[in-house]
């Protein structure tokens, strides 16, 4: 409400999902009351009260419910700012890493030379882990979060070869008094640069030695069968390999979450399989861990069909996700996705369009999104066919109203008018309407994962010169997580 009341109101707020409507109503009423206290205190105009009057500066706010698209979070992030995510973890924008992965830091070094740790006393070991900050003080991290982990190789051999064309130069033999001079005052960015280098090297060297082996790719070829459509039943046999190799537990039950989450709930009997399986695999102890998904909705018996071609749990309409459709429609698989050169979303999972930022397309790529699932091959577009700026917020949801009704929870589309037509008018002027990209508040309550942040950020490319995207969020979520919370590791918000 406070962004209201410096910018003006949200000329149009769209959601999705039950906990979308309610936040959409919250704000409604306080506008409401925002206007009876305007109203009745003789020293306020409406001219002067921004909260009264459309926003000239954010065309919309576009709310996603968490719990419309949780699949997503369980699948296994693949850019490279996600796979840090699931391997180290983040937090506050920084991960500790064992320092024999990326080396010591400076302090940590002089610390060592001196004989003295980082007690105070004398030693001869420094720190067992390092703090590496992940935002934009790095030199390489805001151009490597965002890519798919598979082209990040390429990538890095790339800046290492044009670092070492650029420190070799200084070498020529012509090189002038000014020349040098220029060497020298690019010297600082030049060895940050290179500092930055060697540590995501060495981060991506020991991201690879996950990513390369038979484990993720036998994880990661579930995650993607479950994704396209398959039917969940051939999967079984290869989750069942791998509780039998005794892999670590959260990724079983990130596999057996998604299926539950995808197909409305697990056969009973397939359920009580597995819970079998896991309970003598990993111990007793994981029957409260079996509750605790159950309550969090993520791992649940299938009770019923509603329908033939909703094959879902038999929760009342608008409380499940017809997924079968919304995959159709939406195009939430890519069999061919571009991961060097991206031109759709699906690029952050190699191929899965998270539910959630297709319902972001819905409002904000309309024309994108329409000639996408309009194509017979399923392969995605070039970007540019974007609806105009100036037409966004005056259509809503228009176009896709048929497939958000079949998933998950309530559908939002509020407008708000000022109270005076007149001042709103002036005030816009005052604002300079119209004289640049206008601003789309993208809010997932409930968390965000690093991989739909990546996302957001290629729309907002997409977008560039017509609309400028802010992402926000109630915290960063994950698998690793979820899974955390539901084995009571840590509380929720933790992060």
């Amino acid at each position: 409400m406070l962004l209201q009341k410096t910018t003006g109101l949200f000329p149009r707020i769209l959601g999705k999902g039950d906990n979308a409507k309610r936040l959409a109503d919250q704000l409604l009423r306080m506008r409401s009351e925002e206007d009876v206290n305007a109203s009745s205190d003789p020293t306020t105009t409406v001219v002067s009260a921004p909260g009264v009057t459309p926003s000239s500066v954010i065309e919309n706010l576009v709310i996603i419910d968490r719990g419309v698209d949780f699949p997503t979070t369980l699948m296994t992030q693949l850019t490279y700012e996600g796979l840090i995510d699931e391997t180290f973890g983040i937090n506050y924008n920084q991960t500790e890493v064992d320092s024999s992965i990326v080396g010591a830091a400076p302090q940590q070094k002089n610390a060592q030379s001196s004989g003295i740790d980082q007690n105070g006393t004398s030693g001869t070991q420094g720190a067992t882990k390092r703090k590496i900050p992940l935002d934009s003080s790095d030199k390489l991290y805001p151009e490597l979060r965002d890519i798919n982990f598979a082209v990040l190789g390429p990538l890095l051999n790339k800046t290492a070869r044009r670092l070492q064309t650029d420190y070799e130069a200084r070498h020529k033999a012509d090189s002038s008094i000014s020349d040098m001079k220029a060497f020298v005052a690019k010297l600082p960015s030049y060895q940050a640069e290179q500092a930055s280098l060697k540590i995501h090297t060495s981060l991506a060297e020991e991201i690879m030695k996950i990513t390369r082996s038979e484990i993720f790719g036998r994880t990661l070829e579930v995650q993607q069968s479950l994704a396209a459509g398959s039917d969940a039943t051939t999967t079984h046999e290869s989750i069942e390999e791998l509780i039998a190799r005794d892999i670590p537990l959260p990724s079983i039950l990130r596999l057996l979450c998604l299926e539950s989450c995808i197909s409305g709930g697990l056969r009973q009997r397939d359920l009580e399989h597995f819970k079998h399986l896991v309970l003598h695999g990993y111990g007793f102890q994981h029957l409260l861990t079996f509750a605790a998904l159950e309550k969090m909705d993520l791992l649940v018996p299938r009770t019923a069909n509603t329908g033939y071609l909703n094959p879902i749990s038999g929760a009342s309409a608008g409380t499940s996700t017809d997924y079968n459709a919304a995959r159709k429609t939406l195009r939430l698989f890519i069999d061919d996705v571009n991961e060097q050169e991206p031109n759709d979303v699906a690029y952050v999972f190699s191929g899965y369009a998270p539910l959630s930022i297709r319902i972001v397309q819905c409002a904000l790529q309309k024309t994108y999104l329409s000639q996408l699932t309009a194509s017979k091959s399923g392969t995605a577009l070039t970007a540019g066919a974007n609806t105009p700026a100036t037409q966004v917020h005056s259509q809503g949801w228009k176009g896709f109203e048929e497939i958000l009704s079949r998933i998950k929870g309530a559908t939002v589309d509020e407008v708000q008018r000022g109270s005076d037509p007149e001042a709103s008018k002036a005030r816009q002027t005052l604002k300079g309407a119209g004289s640049g990209p206008t601003t789309s508040i993208v809010f997932f309550l409930g968390g965000i994962t690093y991989a739909e942040i990546a996302a957001l950020r290629f729309i907002g490319k997409q977008l560039e010169g017509k609309r400028k995207l802010l992402i926000a969020t109630t915290g960063i979520i994950g698998g690793r997580d979820v899974m955390e919370v539901a084995m009571e590791k840590r509380d929720f918000g933790s992060k």
